[in-house]
């Protein structure tokens, strides 16, 4: 059975498909349990590179807007989450009180001494909105002075600001330290649920009791990703199909007669930039609290480039492409990992290549192949996902007009 998503055009095989993918996905961390933990390990961070990936179809897929700085916004969650789930802010206020007396003494004032002593320990509820917030506040700040550039240019600045976010949090260490700098935040708080911290308790050995039923943190944080990943894919589909989305497409496929139809292109890309950062501070908030630990190293523009390659690899403006070329991505480098080194044993007899280099130049090459031989992607969008379902070239009759007689044959 070939998998089709289109609930319009075919709901039986479409709702076929999704039962099927919701029983390999739910059945997958406890057949790969079997194998170790570190292949669920590898899919917990393809599911944070499908969360990113699909906020940046929003901006690249439906608005056309190329973005090489979007890091910048997972790098926003993810320090925002160390700041409100760590001792860090404590360190931030000593940071005052030393350097600025009078406002450090303020803040002591505000927050309290529980606070300074302990830093603040915010519910993951609280933190999620919050990070999502922040990253929407900076894409805006990103979005607003670019409005009038495309293509290349607007590119430059993209990926400008995604170095300048970098660099200040290797910086901003001094002469107040709010992130750290390259020495990073750590400390950082899991995930609690309902009281249960999806990282196990002490002396669990990484394992989550919930009653009689336990499991691997790995496996815990699988399904909290998971959830995250279909609420996001739910929001952005139904985003494609509204106005808001026809308004998006109308802005990359011809910006200048969008707005000669009314479009304001102004504010459409703004929420373009803001929303899609949104989903990319969400995902910084779940790196951080996964990991425990966040430095600048982990947002470099590589990893720009990689988010960006999903998005192309998989399918410019299709949700299960691009969820498809993430999992591939994200997945494929650590599988070659795995196997590189082994086969060249089988093959050879001894190691000729070293695993790394080995791993990065396969993984090049069948970038390279795959957009040669697809150049729109493994899975493009559909054609009628472009333009709206009824063609306003073929009108309804107007009550009381009869048709003419050749329109009836």
């Amino acid at each position: 059975m070939a998998f089709n998503f289109d609930i319009k055009k075919n709901p039986t095989t479409a709702y076929s498909s999704f039962a099927l993918l919701a029983i390999v996905a739910i059945a997958f961390p406890f057949f790969a349990a079997n194998f170790g933990n570190s292949w669920v390990r590898i899919i917990d961070f393809a599911l944070l590179y499908i969360m990113l990936a699909l906020g940046l179809n929003i901006v690249v897929g439906f608005a056309g807007l190329l973005d090489l700085g979007y890091i910048a916004f997972y790098a926003v969650g993810a320090y925002t989450t160390a700041l409100l789930a760590s001792p860090q802010f404590a360190v931030v206020l000593e940071s005052f009180v030393n350097q600025y007396p009078p406002i450090g003494n303020f803040l002591l004032w505000v927050f309290g001494p529980e606070i300074a002593q302990n830093g603040i320990h915010l519910s993951v509820w609280l933190i999620v909105p919050i990070a999502g917030g922040v990253a929407a506040l900076f894409g805006a700040l990103l979005g607003a002075p670019t409005l009038k550039l495309r293509g290349d240019y607007l590119a430059i600045v993209t990926l400008g600001f995604g170095e300048i976010i970098r660099i200040f949090l290797n910086n901003l260490n001094g002469p107040v330290n709010i992130t750290n700098g390259p020495q990073g935040i750590n400390m950082i708080e899991p995930i609690r649920i309902f009281g249960v911290s999806l990282a196990g308790e002490a002396g669990s050995m990484a394992t989550v009791e919930i009653g009689s039923f336990s499991m691997p943190s790995v496996n815990a944080y699988y399904f909290l990703f998971l959830a995250l990943c279909i609420v996001i894919v739910l929001i952005t589909s139904r985003l494609q199909h509204s106005r808001l989305g026809r308004a998006w497409v109308a802005i990359r496929e011809d910006e200048i007669a969008a707005k000669a139809m009314g479009i304001n292109t102004r504010n459409i890309k703004l929420l373009a930039f803001s929303m899609g950062a949104s989903f990319g501070g969400i995902s910084g908030a779940m790196f951080a609290s996964f990991q425990g630990f966040v430095s600048p190293e982990s947002f470099t523009l590589m990893e720009s480039i990689i988010i960006l390659s999903m998005v192309v690899l998989g399918g410019m403006g299709h949700i299960p492409g691009v969820i498809l070329g993430s999992i591939i991505l994200a997945a494929l480098p650590e599988v070659l990992r795995h196997v590189v080194e082994p086969v060249q044993k089988l093959l050879f007899g001894h190691v000729i290549i070293d695993a790394e280099i080995l791993r990065q130049l396969l993984y090049g090459l069948a970038m390279v192949l795959i957009m040669l031989n697809r150049p729109a992607g493994l899975w493009p969008a559909p054609k009628h996902e472009d333009r709206p379902d009824a063609d306003i070239d073929k009108p309804e009759l107007v009550a009381g007009v009869v048709a003419a007689q050749g329109e009836h044959g």
